[in-house]
């Protein structure tokens, strides 16, 4: 279990999560990945890809 940078709330991982993988904290929706490879994970904001509109 880590914290959520934004909200201080606790986010569980599942037992079998892979770095890379994004969770999402469900207090505040923040979505994070998980960096490492051991337990506990270290999170980090995950990248949000936004519309371009062909611009």
């Amino acid at each position: 279990m880590t914290k959520c940078s934004e909200c201080d709330a606790d986010i569980s991982t599942p037992t079998d999560a892979l770095e890379g993988e994004i969770v999402t904290c469900a207090d505040c929706g923040a979505s994070f990945e998980l960096i490492g490879s051991s337990d506990p994970f270290s999170l980090k904001p995950a990248q949000t890809v936004g519309e371009d509109w062909g611009q």
